[in-house]
């Protein structure tokens, strides 16, 4: 059984790899044209990690809501210019998203050992990459090549691309198996929820209005008890109220799988996962085996930022990640 399941994910390793290569990507793009650029990104983000043990899952959810918008272009990074249209960052959805800054930081640091090689949109995939690594998490070889958006983008598309707070299994499901994941892979994605901490703002509908009444379903009592306490009904929440995902929301395992089973999962999308028929399975697998949960999470890391992207003569490298000029 073991031989085959080692088997089962070179196969899907391989498969993997020829898709992101098909799709102009390469794991090997900057060998000759800037191949320290992998070092120079790592050590730029190391005192960002030990200075702000809040900055890896920050960088992840920022890759997740950059490449939900017409994928992984590092189009979430352009700033308007002179007072124009609101862009992409100006969505509601975007509420609480940090550490743009740092990747346009990185970036003039790579621009000086490789100008004009190295997009922000991979400087970005690499920052996600490292900040799950750094936490715990798995190593993710991760192909390279994508360039990025030429054209900003419209806050009114990323309203209407990015999930809502309150989006259910079937929901996010949809969303990532368009991208080429499987389900069980879709499962694994969410437990990116591992990580990081949720406003207060973002559940407030889910604890004041439940469904029917009464308690907020799939919930255990206690944790619900807890989570009302930390987000008072009313005018006390403000934008910098929230709670941490779980007890150990700083290092990347698969505890958000354990208390999704025992009623402690914050958002709807994290109680309804233990519950719907599809996905109980995995969950429960997921909580028993957390290497199975680490490599399902890579291949479908993987698939979610090369689903979509600029590659060749598409797009340009911007030279800063915050302007388009």
């Amino acid at each position: 059984m073991d031989h085959l399941k080692k088997l089962s994910t070179v196969l899907c390793f391989l498969l993997l790899q020829f898709g992101v290569e098909g799709r102009g990507l390469s794991y090997s793009i900057y060998q000759k044209s800037c191949p320290q650029v992998e070092d120079i990104v790592r050590a730029a983000l190391g005192p960002i990690f030990l200075s702000d043990p809040s900055s890896p899952p920050a960088f992840l959810r920022l890759l997740f809501h950059d490449c939900q918008v017409q994928g992984c272009d590092a189009s979430i990074l352009v700033d308007p210019a002179g007072g124009k249209t609101p862009l992409e960052m100006a969505s509601s959805k975007n509420f609480g998203v940090r550490k743009r800054e740092s990747i346009s930081l990185i970036k003039s640091v790579v621009e000086a050992q490789c100008p004009g090689t190295v997009s922000c949109a991979d400087i970005l995939v690499m920052a996600a990459r490292d900040a799950v690594a750094f936490s715990g998490g798995p190593w993710i070889k991760v192909p390279f090549g994508r360039r990025d958006s030429s054209r900003a983008t419209s806050y009114k598309l990323a309203d209407a691309l990015l999930p809502p707070a309150n989006v259910d299994v079937n929901g996010l499901l949809q969303i990532f198996t368009q991208k080429g994941m499987t389900i069980k892979e879709a499962v694994a994605i969410i437990g990116a929820h591992t990580i990081g901490i949720t406003h207060c703002l973002n559940i407030r509908d889910r604890l004041q209005r439940p469904e029917g009444g009464g308690r907020a379903r799939g919930m255990e009592p206690g944790f619900e008890a807890f989570l009302r306490l930390s987000c008072p009904e009313g005018s006390l929440i403000s934008n910098s109220t929230f709670v941490v995902n779980d007890p150990s929301a700083f290092t990347f395992d698969n505890h958000y799988y354990s208390n999704a089973m025992h009623g402690r999962g914050i958002l709807r999308v994290d109680a309804e996962v233990s519950s719907d028929s599809r996905t109980a399975p995995i969950v429960s697998s997921f909580a028993a085996d957390q290497s199975e949960f680490f490599r399902y999470f890579a291949s479908a890391f993987v698939k979610l930022s090369t689903s979509g992207v600029l590659t060749g003569n598409q797009g340009v490298i911007r030279k800063s990640c915050n302007r388009l000029d």
